[in-house]
């Protein structure tokens, strides 16, 4: 794992963590902290299929996982690319609109914040 940055951008709220459950739990508790609980379920979870599976790979992905949701809430640029997304499907399911076209833009877009917040942490 490589250790996190020493710096951050004024568009980074935060320094990326590293890719550690610690780390992780504490970033997100400046970023989201109203997805603590989220987080810690799915560990647990996590945690359960790999005794179940004996594989390291349900942690393994997990750290991935909420590396990536950590890098989106982290950066400016991906939360708000992220969350303007989200509010055109938001409105699309509440019959807001009826724009077929938006709402696939929309998940390209989420797609694509995706993405780059996985090769981010994945450096």
């Amino acid at each position: 794992m490589a250790p996190a940055p020493q710096h951050h951008t004024e568009d980074e709220l935060i320094p990326r963590p590293e890719r550690t459950a610690g780390a992780l739990r504490a970033a997100l508790a400046r970023v989201a902290p109203s997805r603590l609980e989220e987080m810690q379920r799915t560990m647990d979870e996590a945690f359960s299929q790999a005794i179940d599976h004996k594989s390291l790979a349900p942690i393994q992905a997990w750290l991935l996982v909420w590396a990536q949701h950590i890098e989106i809430a982290r950066r400016v640029d991906l939360r708000t690319r992220y969350q303007q997304a989200q509010d055109v499907l938001a409105m699309y399911d509440k019959h807001e609109h009826d724009d077929e076209g938006a709402v696939n833009k929309a998940l390209a877009e989420i797609s694509a914040v995706l993405d780059e917040a996985q090769q981010a942490v994945r450096g």
